[in-house]
């Protein structure tokens, strides 16, 4: 919208027409004028109950006009009564309720007048009620024979409209009317004919005035119906109109009035009144009938209602009529009323007053409220025309035409101002305007003067006027700027000339940005009861910031500022945000910027998903024995097409209440031919599907039923299972409720002996299975099942074939031998048994085998059998996980789904030596700046005789480089500890000590340690792990003749805080008197009994703790659940230590159990079984290591113990 320009501060010029506006606008009070009655009271009810009545006059005029009264049109003087109060500069006077003030009464007519002229009111009329009263009267009581006619008179005084009649008893109950009975509209109550039940002593007239507040009642009447002797029987009278009227009368109305017709007769039987228009057409509506029929009423009277009206009553006796000829008549009505105005000097005049009425009113001009004299009056003057040439300044006046018939009079002032005045600009000098680019600025200039002054616009100091297109000058001098732009900012001038003088305003114009939005997203496409947030980004202009508003409207509608729904819908100024969408949230949301200059608005389209509704009206056709055409009528997509409809059924025999799918129709079709199943009794539904998801189902539709016929197809999955050698169980899988196609289903079971020629055993079943018994072992048959029901058969069935029961096999297998491959796996061959021997299917052969003696001590085993398993035909296998350096023995054995067959004979084979296990421990006993004394323990296995050790140490110094590695060969086998000397002094060294065979060395236990610094005393610090169950715990590792500090603590404490701590010393000849008779010594039993009590502690510490924590031990608690921060306290407080035997030799090329060789072997890993240990899966493939145990964790590890040196002396 927004235009630039590179041109600014050029003049752009429009020469405007002149233009009349002294007659558009209002004369301003500051010029003489004539006077103008602005305001004045009508028709006016003096109530008894107020305590004033104003009568109201105002006019204004230059000079101030001054008022005269006139009332019943003489003159009337406000000063005359004190009650009156009147007001200065007014016309208005008010009446104070005092006293008696009926001589008020009458009409006024209030004039205002000046030196230029005098206005005139309207008639104001004032009515001074009295207040009405009945007269106190004695009324005679009626004396009437049964069937005479009854008028029972009201006479209700005078009194201000509207009045209301009632007629009641003493009780203020209603008499009741009818036909018979009824009240006329003057408020006499007739009777047609009386009864004896209208006998009464309190009939009572009520009169309501509502507009007096006041309600009057006339004196009871009494009436006195006796019997007659006669029935007086008679035809129809009028008694309104009477009689006397003659049988016709006239009748006018006020067009736009109400008609009232009234026909009320005596007579008996009761008379029946009707009505019909003699002249013309009755109205188009009906007319309306009160009163039982004897009123005839006709609203809002037009001249189509003029014409003769008939009221008839008739009984069977006869019949009486009167018309009235109904006139429509009206008060006079303006045609053409009189226009004052502003002229100038040496203009005409022309002024027009017509009017109609019926009949026809009469016109009369005054001039400043006085009847014009034509002899002394110098313009012409008609019925319906003034007219004056050449005005002069003396020739304002106020005309008057007054049109008058007998239903009304009504008056029109012309104000007829002659004046000879300069421009008068009515808009204040120096006004700031503003608009926006591209919307229209207009510049006000409002211009009073006589004669008619010329008008111009100028801008920015320049003398020519506007001009272009873009500029328009209005009636009023307003300038409107169409489509403005930047450029039109700055500032104009207004001026206005006449002939008498010239003025000029000044006022500035400020062109500001236009304010701009966008709602994102624009077009969004949400899920029903997901969310929505909607954003408002708005541009204006920052002079307008104070003025900015937004909000938010939906399809048009405003949306309140707080949150709506329970919060459901938020508006946060530029946000509106929709939670939990629902399908009516969806529709056009509009967002509305407004600042004091423009408006702005920007829209988004919410469109809300939501699965389909359930499809309606579901209709069966096209019905057949195996098929029927199902249509429907599809829900609501809600915005997401439907591309499926699902067809479900359900059959109330076999499983009723349970909906299956059946078919489905893609796209949005409505119709689908479903192929049924005979004998089911169908009813369906439909669920349609779009992107969304799926609807809920439809309304089921009727129950379709279809008739039996023989199956369509036989049983499946048809395989034979035997628990016994002699005996053979045919089973199938039977046929789905939905496949019997009608009653009595059986199978029929056909079979016979393959590659025999027999005929075809055969047997009626209704169950799913046949058991033969006595036949041969595992000989196949050939074998066929047909559905069979009460309509016949199903197809041709194929034959399947199969075995009868197997027996276990009754052979072994030959020729068993085994091939050592290593010290721990052998290789064992044989040969199959024969086909006929398995009788059965093979399913493989097992190899068990069991150690019968040590060849290290020659002792021999209580046997432990251990089997593996080989699946399939298949002649040999691999034994894994033997202990080295043992004698065997081993059996083979076929086995079928039956069972396992006999074993052959056992083949006996020894394993060759291994390399020996890890250490039981390896401790340091001594330890001096250079030297250190280790003791270790023999190996828990040896796997053959051993060779000696092999001793192994290097530097692990707290960096990631560590020494190289240093070996000791130890050669005698008896030697279990080794002083090794040449350390260097405060180093911290690992040890390895390893057992060897001839075979090689085995796995290494460990240990860490610090040698002590130049002039230490040597100390040193050992550590055992002990088990929570003993009561006592020997320790292999101390020296004779030496001091200790014994405490005991819990592994998993993470401070050095004892639960027990004593000194103790050895005694003793040397270190190898360590190893005997130690129970003897006295030292020895007391530390025992302190550990053993120590050790009772400890147990019940563990047993709370092991409540607390579950029944692992400390040790397998950590290794399990390991807690990051108690471990890492651990490791700043023994960070210098080491309890673990996996640490790497650091920096070293081999590993130190690099002497061991692995047991490789070129067989498949298909070689090894299946088995106890749970090696191999059931193929024989191998999934485990070769050994053949496995040690499981504890707080009791072989591995090495942990001895822990002081890092200061």
């Amino acid at each position: 919208m927004e235009m630039l320009l590179s041109t600014k501060g050029i003049t752009i010029c429009l020469f405007f027409f002149v233009l009349s506006l002294a007659a558009a606008i209002e004369i301003p009070l500051s010029v003489s004028q004539l006077p103008t009655i602005t305001e004045q009271s009508h028709t006016q009810v003096a109530y008894p109950f107020d305590e004033d009545f104003t009568i109201k006059c105002e006019a204004r005029g230059n000079p101030q006009p001054t008022f005269n009264w006139t009332k019943d049109g003489k003159p009337f003087d406000l000063s005359s009564d004190p009650r009156i109060v009147t007001s200065n500069n007014s016309g208005t006077f008010v009446i104070q309720n005092r006293g008696i003030i009926n001589n008020f009464q009458g009409k006024y007519r209030c004039f205002a007048s000046n030196v230029l002229g005098t206005a005139m009111s309207e008639e104001i009329e004032l009515i001074v009620p009295s207040v009405p009263k009945f007269p106190k009267e004695k009324i005679e009581p009626l004396d009437v024979e049964h069937g005479d006619s009854v008028i029972l008179h009201c006479n209700p005084p005078k009194g201000i409209p509207p009045l209301h009649i009632y007629w009641m008893n003493i009780d203020l109950q209603h008499i009741p009317q009818d036909e018979r009975v009824s009240m006329s509209l003057k408020g006499d109550l007739y009777f047609a004919n009386v009864e004896e039940s209208d006998s009464r002593s309190d009939y009572c007239c009520f009169a309501a005035f509502p507009r007096l507040r006041t309600i009057v009642q006339k004196m009871p009447m009494t009436l006195k119906v006796s019997r007659s002797n006669f029935l007086k029987e008679r035809k129809p009278k009028l008694l309104i109109p009477p009689e006397s009227a003659g049988s016709s009368s006239s009748v006018t109305v006020i067009k736009g009035g109400v008609l009232l017709l009234e026909c009320i007769a005596e007579g008996l039987p009761t008379p029946h009144l009707s009505w019909v228009k003699v002249t013309g057409n009755m109205p188009k509506d009906e007319p309306e009938t009160e009163n039982f029929g004897k009123t005839l009423k006709i609203d809002q009277v037009t001249a189509a209602d003029e014409g003769t009206y008939q009221c008839t009553a008739s009984n069977p006796m006869g019949r009486a009529r009167h018309e009235f000829h109904v006139r429509v008549e009206e008060p006079p009505q303006w045609l053409k009323k009189p226009e004052g105005g502003v002229y100038s000097v040496g203009t005409n005049l022309v002024l027009l007053c017509e009017a109609i009425g019926n009949p026809e009113p009469s016109i009369q001009w005054k001039l400043n409220g006085m009847p014009i004299d034509g002899r002394t009056f110098r313009g012409r003057i008609s019925t319906r025309e003034i007219s004056l040439t050449n005005l002069q300044l003396q020739d304002s006046a106020v005309f008057q035409c007054e049109a008058t018939n007998k239903h009304g009079t009504i008056l029109a002032s012309a104000n007829v101002n002659v004046l000879n005045i300069a421009p008068l600009i009515l808009t204040p000098d120096g006004e700031n305007y503003a608009s926006v680019v591209g919307y229209s600025a207009f510049l006000h200039c409002d211009i009073f003067a006589s004669p008619a002054a010329d008008v111009r616009w100028s801008k920015d100091d320049s003398i020519e006027p506007l001009s272009t297109f873009r500029y328009e000058l209005n009636k009023n001098g307003t300038l409107e700027i169409r489509n403005t732009k930047k450029e039109d900012s700055g500032s104009y001038v207004c001026w206005a000339a006449n002939s008498v003088g010239k003025r000029a305003i000044t006022a500035s114009l400020d062109i500001r940005d236009a304010t701009k939005l966008v709602v994102t997203p624009k077009k969004p496409r949400v899920l029903k009861s997901h969310s929505i947030l909607l954003k408002c980004q708005a541009e204006y202009d920052s002079h307008l910031k104070h003025s900015f508003k937004l909000s938010w409207r939906k399809d048009g509608d405003e949306l309140p500022v707080n949150s709506t729904e329970g919060g459901r819908i938020i508006l946060d100024r530029d946000t509106l945000f929709i939670s939990s969408v629902l399908l009516e949230d969806q529709g056009v949301y509009t967002c509305v910027a407004s600042t004091a200059l423009d408006a702005a608005e920007a829209e988004a389209q919410l469109i809300v998903l939501d699965v389909p509704d359930p499809p309606e009206d579901l209709q069966l056709s096209d019905n057949q024995n195996r098929s029927v055409r199902l249509s429907w009528k599809a829900g609501a997509s809600h915005n997401s097409p439907v591309n499926e409809s699902i067809i479900e059924f359900e059959e109330n025999h076999w499983e009723p209440g349970t909906w299956q799918e059946l078919s489905r129709v893609p796209g949005n079709g409505t119709t689908a031919l479903l192929s049924l199943a005979p004998y089911v009794n169908y009813q369906f539904r439909v669920v349609s599907v779009n992107a969304v998801g799926r609807s809920q189902p439809s309304k089921p539709s009727l129950r379709y039923a279809t008739p039996p016929a023989a199956p369509d197809k036989n049983p499946e999955n048809i395989r034979v299972e035997a628990s016994e050698p002699n005996e053979m169980v045919m089973k199938w899988e039977p046929l789905k409720p939905m496949e019997r196609n009608g009653p009595g289903l059986e199978y029929k079971v056909s079979w016979r002996q393959r590659g025999v020629e027999t005929d075809w055993n055969e047997e009626l079943v209704k169950k799913h299975s046949l058991s033969v018994r006595n036949v041969p072992t595992f000989v196949p048959y050939e074998i066929k099942v047909q559905a069979v029901n009460n309509l016949g058969s199903g197809p041709e069935p194929n034959v399947t074939i199969g075995y009868s029961g197997e027996d276990v096999p009754d052979a072994a297998p030959s020729g068993v031998s085994v091939e050592v491959v290593n010290s721990t796996l052998v290789k064992v061959f044989w040969f199959g048994i024969p086909r006929d021997r398995v009788r059965g299917h093979l399913r493989g052969y097992k190899v068990s085998w069991w150690k019968t003696k040590s060849m290290l001590d020659g002792k021999r085993h209580h046997p432990e059998k251990h089997f593996l398993t080989f699946v399939g035909d298949r002649n040999y296998g691999m034994i894994p996980g033997l202990d080295p350096f043992s004698e065997f023995r081993l059996t083979v054995l076929a086995f079928n789904s039956r069972g396992d067959g006999p074993e052959s004979s056992p083949v006996v084979f020894e394993t060759p030596e291994g390399v020996p296990e890890q250490p039981r421990f390896l401790r340091i006993l001594t330890f001096d700046k250079d030297s250190v004394t280790l003791s270790w323990g023999l190996p828990k296995k040896a796997n053959g005789h051993l060779t000696g050790y092999v001793l192994q140490y290097q530097i692990i110094n707290e960096t990631h480089e560590v020494g190289a590695v240093n070996d000791v060969s130890v050669a005698n086998r008896s030697v279990q500890s080794w002083r090794l000397a040449g350390l260097s002094p405060s180093t911290k060294y690992k040890f390895y000590i390893k057992a060897c065979t001839a075979k090689g060395c085995g796995k290494a236990a460990t240990e860490e340690g610090l040698t002590l610094a130049q002039g230490s005393k040597g100390s040193g610090r050992i550590s055992d792990a002990v088990k929570p169950t003993p009561k006592f715990q020997p320790s292999e590792a101390l020296e004779p003749g030496t001091e200790y500090t014994i405490r005991l603590v819990t592994k998993n404490w993470v401070d050095n805080n004892s639960i027990f701590e004593d000194v103790i010393e050895t005694r003793g000849r040397a270190y190898a008197g360590i190893y005997e008779g130690i129970s003897t010594q006295g030292w020895f039993i007391g530390l025992m009994c302190a550990i053993a009590l120590l050790t009772l502690l400890l147990l019940t510490i563990c047993f709370v703790r092991r409540n607390k924590g579950g029944k692992y031990s400390v040790k397998e608690k950590e290794d399990l659940h390991p807690d990051p921060e108690a471990q890492s306290i651990k490791d700043e407080i023994f960070g210098e230590y080491s309890d673990s035997d996996e640490k790497p030799l650091k920096g070293s090329l081999q590993s130190l159990n690099g002497d061991i060789k692995a047991t490789g072997s070129a067989d498949s890993l298909v070689d090894y079984g299946e088995g106890e240990h749970g090696m191999f899966n059931e193929d024989g493939s191998f999934i485990g290591a070769y050994s053949g145990s496995k040690e499981k964790g504890s707080v009791e590890s072989t591995g090495s113990s942990t001895a822990t040196f002081p890092l200061h002396a």
